[in-house]
């Protein structure tokens, strides 16, 4: 074998040893050898390969299958500006602790600095954002044995170092990787033998294993409040566990894991309701994920009656208001239950909210954005996958729905950008292996439309992409910009209407798209499942007249 086919033969095989079942690809010249490596890989049944065209699309589709199987996925690209598409993927797979290998392809050290075709400085080139970057160095003839531990090595090194085995924290990590011609391989290659050979049994060149100490169950006390954030779902449901039994009340955010039956609806509402506030406030604040959806949760945290304590599983923690007191690896709660008549309070005060935005939504004109979050959500079936969209509609869902635990919820909450939503979505679909549904926003959608481009021969998932379509960024409407000083330049500048018929724009993608204009449409269109688009058309300002309206029937549900 050549070198450069040496290396990236034995990369791939290295990470199918490390637990990479599924791997990203976005065309280029320079990222040939590991492009023809990961095929090879497909043909043999080891891993499945996905092309995409557009390398945003490629990384954002890569985080999409990290976050919902757990296990590190790479995505390749060829050298230049295609490695700097990466980038929104890799800040986001940062803040949210996901396993995402950057492969960038790059040119050899000679021609760095020289002008030459599709060259630019990449070793570093994510900063602080990766968990661990290696510029592996050029393949050379004639070292076999020693640059075949070295690979593997280097290999086995960045899956740990993503998947935070020993460190807690899982992230993304980049591997540079250059190339000297000859890039293609002479011929085709046969099995991995001699210097290039693998430790035995299939096994990993270096394995990971942690051993934490087990953590003591959380100190109990009285009139205690659970707010879980966007954070691993395993962490989040245990905790929504121990506080049913403490008899804690949760207030969770829907992609936290602790979005469960027994979470609080509503929450962000209940808490912005003052009056009912000062007589229910907690003593204490135990904070597990990263809470980051609502301001009247962001107040409580900050107000210093309350003793805010945070749960962490690594060296990061949550703490915008720089308010918490304590940071610790405790376990949940064990019981028994502490102040019931508090917390029954706190039950009754949701159900008296969720009847009154039940109520509201209900008698609310057309197929509002709001409502769509609520009926979306309840007609999900057991084991289906939602993923929301930022911006407006994982706000609506975390304000709005019922909460569920037999479903599981996703969002890229960890910068909260609403860039490759799509593609995220489609990749998470593509892991969880059942009925998913996307919910997000017009903007949010036109944004990563290549997401929808599917290429002949790669799979296409059963998902259902709902999109409330005001014709632009209705968010703003409930924001300072939306006051009527600024309404001269207000709809250019942050409404950003698109004009377009977003039925047809899916259509041309080659997706089938539909548009609803009543519940009983929605039902229907979600029953028939996916790959399909479906778009209600709702208005910005009756939205945000809407929002003001379910605030108020809170605030009187609990007078």
């Amino acid at each position: 074998m050549n070198p450069s086919t040496a290396l990236a033969r034995v990369l791939v095989d290295e990470l199918v040893r490390g637990g990479v079942r599924d791997a990203v690809v976005a065309p280029g010249s320079r990222s040939a050898p590991v492009a023809l490596a990961l095929a090879a890989a497909e043909r043999a049944g080891v891993l499945r390969l996905h092309v995409r065209i557009d390398e945003r699309t490629a990384s954002f589709l890569a985080l999409g299958l990290a976050r919902a199987s757990g296990r590190p996925v790479p995505v390749l690209t060829t050298s230049g500006t295609a490695t700097a598409h990466l980038h929104a993927a890799v800040l986001e797979a940062d803040v949210s602790g996901v396993p995402l290998l950057a492969l960038t392809a790059d040119r050899p050290p000679e021609l760095r600095g020289t002008g030459a075709n599709q060259t630019i400085e990449q070793p570093g080139l994510y900063g602080g954002a990766v968990r661990w970057a290696a510029d592996v160095g050029v393949p050379e003839a004639g070292r076999e044995a020693a640059q075949n531990r070295y690979w593997r090595s280097v290999v086995s090194r960045a899956l740990l170092a993503a998947t935070g085995v020993l460190s807690g924290d899982p992230g993304p990590v980049q591997l540079d990787l250059p190339f000297r011609d000859p890039l293609l391989p002479e011929e085709e290659p046969g099995p991995l033998a001699g210097p290039w050979a693998g430790r035995d049994g299939g096994a990993p060149w270096t394995a990971g294993a942690s051993a934490p100490a087990a953590a003591a169950p959380i100190a109990d006390g009285p009139r205690t409040l659970v707010v879980a954030g966007d954070g691993p779902d395993a962490a989040g449901r245990a905790w929504a566990a121990g506080a049913a039994a403490a008899g804690w009340p949760v207030v969770a955010e829907p992609s936290g894991g602790a979005w469960t039956d027994g979470a609080v609806r509503g929450g962000a509402l209940l808490l912005g309701v003052p009056g009912w506030l000062d007589a229910h406030r907690p003593d204490r604040v135990v904070v597990v994920g990263r809470p980051t959806l609502s301001r009247p949760v962001s107040a409580l945290l900050a107000d210093p009656r309350v003793r805010v304590e945070t749960v962490v599983a690594g060296p990061r923690w949550p703490d915008a208001g720089r308010s918490a007191a304590l940071v610790t690896r405790a376990a949940p709660p064990a019981g028994p239950p502490c102040d019931p008549g508090w917390s029954a309070a706190w039950r009754a005060a949701a159900d008296r909210v969720g009847a009154a935005v039940d109520a509201a939504l209900d008698a609310a004109p057309g197929l509002t954005a709001a409502r769509l979050a609520r009926d979306v959500v309840a007609a999900l079936p057991p084991g289906a996958l939602l993923v929301l969209g930022s911006s407006t509609p994982v706000r609506d869902v975390d304000r709005l729905a019922v909460p569920r635990g037999d479903v599981a919820v996703l969002a890229n909450r960890g910068v909260a950008g609403i860039d490759g939503t799509v593609s995220t979505a489609v990749g998470a679909a593509l892991v969880h292996g059942g009925p998913a549904v996307a919910l997000m926003g017009d903007l949010t959608f036109l944004h990563d439309l290549q997401g929808l481009l599917t290429g002949e021969g790669e799979p296409r998932p059963d998902l259902t992409v709902v999109v409330p379509d005001n014709d632009g960024g209705g968010i703003f409407a409930q924001l300072e910009p939306g006051r009527p000083a600024y309404a001269h330049d207000y709809r250019r500048v942050f409404g950003t209407p698109h004009g377009r018929d977003l039925v047809a724009v899916a259509a041309s993608l080659g997706w089938e798209a539909v548009a609803v204009t009543t519940p009983e449409e929605l039902a229907a269109a979600l029953a028939r499942g996916g790959p399909r688009v479906v778009v209600a058309r709702t208005d910005q300002r009756a939205e945000a007249d809407l929002a003001v309206a379910l605030r108020e029937a809170a605030g009187r549900a609990l007078a």
